[in-house]
């Protein structure tokens, strides 16, 4: 069985030092991709923006900065607020995001609850597609048997 977490944040996308705008977000968890973490922000057009990206990632920013490339994570304060801070980084441009600690907090840790870190394998069902993959057809019992006919000859004898 599947299952979903999903939590709706406001989160704040910072134009300047004094100047920020909201933008609504949907942070989502499946147990069927158990190492990853999606992020989508309704922006007001035609399409939600989607970024994917490893839950241990933003499970360590909710602590201390972390990342590097496209996506980066830390925790601060500001104007007396713990937020955390997601920095997104792509060809069509550069964000800062945000987003209220305690909300992405408890999130991750129901995320933690229902995935512990370390179990994420099992929830990917590798040794039960390989069983699967590995497993004999009842057309492979012809390869089982000898194919060619036994010449008479006994073990060893040319």
């Amino acid at each position: 069985m599947h299952t979903v977490v999903e939590r709706e944040l406001e989160l704040k996308l910072v134009l300047s030092p004094e100047r920020s705008i909201p933008v609504p977000a949907r942070l989502t968890y499946r147990t069927e991709d158990p190492y990853a973490v999606h992020i989508t922000f309704h922006i007001g057009s035609d399409f939600p923006v989607h970024w994917t990206f490893a839950r241990d990632l933003l499970v360590e920013g909710v602590f201390r900065p972390c990342g590097n490339g496209d996506v980066r994570i830390w925790p601060t304060k500001i104007e007396r607020r713990s937020v955390i801070c997601v920095a997104l980084t792509s060809p069509d441009g550069d964000a800062l995001l945000e987003a209220p600690s305690a909300a992405v907090a408890a999130w991750v840790e129901r995320t933690l609850r229902l995935v512990p870190p370390g179990t994420e394998t099992e929830r990917l069902g590798i040794d039960a597609g390989i069983a699967e993959l590995l497993a004999p057809l009842p057309a492979d019992d012809l390869w089982l048997s000898d194919p060619w006919p036994s010449d008479g000859s006994a073990d060893g004898e040319f």
